[in-house]
């Protein structure tokens, strides 16, 4: 019985009814919890949403602990160690905001400035869901080196160009008296939005040499966001041709299988 469980719960790969169901389901639970982020506004109709979705969050996280024998492979050891998995406690901070609902008696440990951080953290458990999350994790991890090398990279340049506004442009713009670079977070937070090419305009070098450096910076962040784009995108397709070509050896050897019989 845990076992049948435990193939309906997690995503079949047989494409079983009673498994893609329950993923449809709690597709559905995940996406209606979070509508009521989407309004300013608090109505009594979120208050049962928030009771039945949160209902299908509790029956899902006791039922993978349930099985988490089948899932983690360590006996015994997989239930005390499935609550300290990184699911597991996603799955536990979705639930957290259903206890301002039930009760008000919580709002005097002030829950409820966490209520709404911690339903965004639902959508997490959308990834749980989605296969192609999954090549995406074995793309990063594949391809860690190279993104941490260009991470290293863009984090030194970010620090090396705000380290050299700071001191080159004026703390105050002379033409109007507003303050531009007044802290090294200032300059941090230019060099950023410079590097990535997004560049808000809310901070501006006056100076010659500062607007050269922009100019230079902006530059740069187009080698730099391209690189570990490039290296994704190459990854990822891999990934796919690899998994296109797996399914396709087994189809012939379930078609094979089925004409020797």
């Amino acid at each position: 019985m845990r076992k049948k469980i435990y193939h309906i719960i997690h995503r079949s790969t047989n494409k079983d009814t009673l498994s893609i169901a329950y993923q449809s389901l709690m597709l559905l639970a995940i996406i209606a919890s979070i509508v009521p982020l989407m309004f300013a506004r608090y109505y009594p109709v979120f208050r049962y949403i928030e009771l039945v979705t949160v209902s299908l969050f509790i029956v899902d996280y006791f039922l993978r602990w349930m099985t988490a024998d089948y899932h983690l492979g360590k006996g015994a050891w997989s239930f005390l160690i499935y609550p300290f998995t990184g699911w597991a406690i996603i799955d536990l901070l979705s639930i957290l905001p259903v206890l301002t609902v039930l009760s008000d008696s919580f709002k005097v440990l002030r829950l409820t400035r966490l209520t709404r951080p911690l339903r965004m953290v639902r959508l997490f458990k959308l990834f749980r869901y989605s296969d192609r999350f999954e090549v995406l994790i074995r793309v990063i991890r594949k391809e860690r080196k190279v993104l941490f090398s260009v991470l290293a990279i863009a984090i030194f340049y970010v620090f090396l160009t705000a380290l050299v506004m700071f001191n080159v442009e004026p703390h105050f713009n002379p033409e109007n008296g507003e303050e531009t670079f007044g802290s090294f977070f200032d300059a941090l937070y230019w060099a950023t939005v410079t590097l990535t090419t997004v560049g808000y305009g809310d901070m501006t070098p006056v100076t010659n040499v500062g607007r050269f450096i922009s100019m230079v910076s902006s530059l740069f962040g187009v080698a730099i966001i391209a690189l570990p784009s490039g290296v994704i995108t190459a990854s990822y397709m891999e990934e796919l041709r690899n998994e296109r070509k797996k399914a396709e050896q087994e189809q012939e050897m379930t078609e094979n299988g089925g004409e020797e019989a």
